[in-house]
Parts: C-alpha cells; structure tokens; sequence
C-alpha cells in the first residue's frame, strides 16, 4: 500500500554553521529539502541561518563573491537566508575572537511558527536545542533532527526521529565521486549504511536508503514499500580500524561499493569505508 503524507505541513531549520562547520561542507540543499518533503509535505517555512563576516568582505573579494552567491543558491531554492553578522571582541590577553550565535534566532523563529507546522526539520547536532525541541513537541509538532559530525547524543534522543545526514542519498557526495558512476544504490555506485547484524562467522550485513522515500520506519527490507536495500559483505573488506567484534551497531556509519553478490544474484558491498562514528 502506499505511503503517503501529503497535506503536511513541514518547516526546515537549517544552522549552517553548525552544519558547514562539522562534515557538511559540501552539503545539497536541495537534496535536504526533498529529504524533509519525502512524503509529498508541503515547506511552509524554510530558514537557513548564516554568519557573515563583514570586516573579513570588505578586503577578500573571494570571501564577499563566495557567499553572496552561496546565499542567492540557498534563496533559489526557497529558502529565507538570516543572516547574523560576526562580533568581534578581545579577551583579557588581546586575543581577538568572533561570535554570531543564530541558535536563538532559529529557536525563537521556530516556536512563533510551529502553530502552522506539522513537522519539524532540524538541521544542526547542537544540544542547546534540546529544550526546543521539547517545547516544539509540546505544541504537538514532530521533530526530526539530521546532523553529520559532532552530534550531541541528548539531541538525537530527544528527537522524535534522527538520521545522520551521511545516509541521505546524495545529500553529501560520496567520497572520489565520478560523473559516469551509477547512481546511488545501483549496483557500481558508492552507498552509506550500517552494520545491523553480524555473525561470529566472519560476515554481515549492511542496510542502506535505496532512494529518498517515505516509510523510513519500515526497516524490513522484505515490505513491499521498504525504502531500504541490504548487502552482505566479508569481514575482510571492512576497514582496519574497525573491530569486528563491535558489530552490528548503528554507531558506524560506512560508505560502500555495490556489486553483485559472490554467492548468487544478490548485493555485496566491497571497498567499505569508515565514514562516521556516531
């Protein structure tokens, strides 16, 4: 049967900072966007909250360029850009530092307009917004939270549901990505998943998103509307610094090779990596 939740209404809140600064660099907007829409929602709000420094644009012409143009992309693609200027201060030895916090702003912005929200979208691994996730359940909206790198763990327990941005297709590129490749989840093409069982025998499985799809809670890849794929693999193709005898856990993320399965028709992943520990 299909899964559908069209007629929700969904806000994104992005701290791109906090994002850009521990593994989103390269992150695609767009592809975040999509992710919080998987169920035909509708974006009612979509605010990205950037620092910008001013004393820094007025001598680095890359600088300036660079981030007008990062902000007019992240306009194209629908959402309002708040922009928080860096502070400067001295401490007590004369060292300059810079702030532009824009945690209360998004916390602020996103409790005034959760009364027309269903769902909420956080983009950020920061734990000061626990207690705004808590109070943005109490207005009875759903609060998801994606992060990469450096996420607090009471943030992602707190949440009514959490993905690492890692396993979102494409939202991140993977690693040595070529143009030619296949695309994300055929076989060929470069994945991210998890370890979810393992035997004492020397091999696994991984599970991984096959597509952006609703029905995340339907981990059993033998449901029919499933969004997840496995593959088998061989302790011998993971990497050193992980142990065996740590798996399965959700705690490793890996990115992995396809192929077509040693044993038969099935998906085999090759070439794993080590990508993030959560």
């Amino acid at each position: 049967m299909p899964i559908s939740g069209g007629g929700s209404k969904v806000g994104i809140y992005v701290d791109v900072a906090y994002i850009y600064n521990n593994g989103g660099s390269k992150m695609q907007y767009d592809v975040l966007r999509e992710f919080a829409c998987r169920d035909f929602a509708e974006p009612v709000r979509m605010n990205a909250y950037v620092s910008y420094d001013r004393e820094r644009a007025e001598w680095d012409e890359v600088y300036r360029k660079g981030t007008q143009n990062f902000h007019s992309a992240l306009r194209d693609m629908g959402y309002k850009v708040i922009v928080k200027e860096i502070q400067w201060f001295e401490d007590e030895s004369g060292n300059r530092y810079g702030k532009a916090n824009a945690d209360l702003d998004l916390a602020v912005d996103a409790l005034l307009q959760s009364a027309k929200l269903d769902r909420v979208l956080l983009a950020s691994g920061d734990g000061d917004f626990v207690q705004v996730v808590r109070a943005l359940q109490d207005k009875g909206c759903r609060v998801e939270v994606m992060a990469l790198d450096n996420v607090s763990s009471k943030l992602r327990h707190e949440a009514d549901f959490f993905i690492s941005g890692y396993l979102i297709p494409n939202l991140i590129p993977v690693n040595n990505y070529k143009t030619d490749q296949p695309e994300w989840g055929e076989v060929g093409s470069r994945v991210r998943g998890w370890c979810y069982w393992h035997s004492e025998q020397g091999y696994g499985f991984m599970r991984y998103l096959k597509s952006i799809a609703p029905g995340l809670w339907l981990t059993d890849t033998r449901h029919p509307d499933s969004p997840y794929a496995t593959a088998f693999f061989h302790d011998s193709n993971l990497p050193e610094a992980v142990r065996p005898t740590v798996l399965p856990s959700r705690s490793y993320i890996f990115e992995m090779e396809l192929a077509r399965s040693e044993r038969g028709g099935g998906i085999q992943a090759i070439n794993i990596e080590l990508i993030s520990k959560i």
